[in-house]
């Protein structure tokens, strides 16, 4: 089945990589200019590294050299620059014109000839499923380098930070 992601606000990490595995993304504009919501992987800002598998989703998505210099900085970006540069592929006005759009695209696809939709679909993502596959995931890693110096450092700082907001 054909998947969309309706992203009415902020998409970091965890928010982004769902995003990153569905077929479309449509997400929200801010209301406020100054504060526009944004999206991407984060990792290295919390001390972390994104597993290999997570990082082929960027890539698969943004291409080789953009999502390495994104996942390096592990940079968030506007909603705005995300669609300029393929991290979404439609923007919509508050979260009712968000699912709104994820809904319309979702219906033209489920009105497509079913079969050679899915077979078409299963072609193009076959990346996508090998991205996922445990070696490149290495759960047990990710989660233990949570409890690293460096993570725990700067998950200490954002947590002071975000007090101070």
């Amino acid at each position: 089945i054909p998947v969309v992601a309706a992203l009415t606000g902020h998409s970091p990490a965890g928010g982004c990589v769902l995003a990153l595995c569905c077929d479309y993304r449509v997400m929200a504009r801010s209301i406020d200019p100054a504060k526009p919501f944004v999206i991407g992987l984060n990792e290295v800002q919390v001390g972390l590294v994104a597993p290999e598998g997570i990082q082929r989703l960027m890539r698969r998505v943004v291409g080789h050299h953009r999502a390495g210099v994104l996942l390096a900085g592990g940079q968030l970006v506007s909603a705005e620059r995300a669609l300029e540069i393929g991290l979404v592929d439609e923007l919509a006005d508050g979260a009712s014109g968000v699912v709104e759009r994820a809904l319309a695209w979702l219906q033209t696809q489920l009105k497509l000839p079913h079969q050679p939709m899915l077979q078409t679909r299963a072609i193009a993502r076959a990346d996508l499923h090998e991205a996922m596959q445990p070696q490149h995931i290495q759960l047990d890693r990710f989660v233990e380098a949570w409890y690293s110096a460096d993570a725990q450092a700067a998950l200490q700082a954002l947590v002071a930070k975000l007090g101070k907001a």
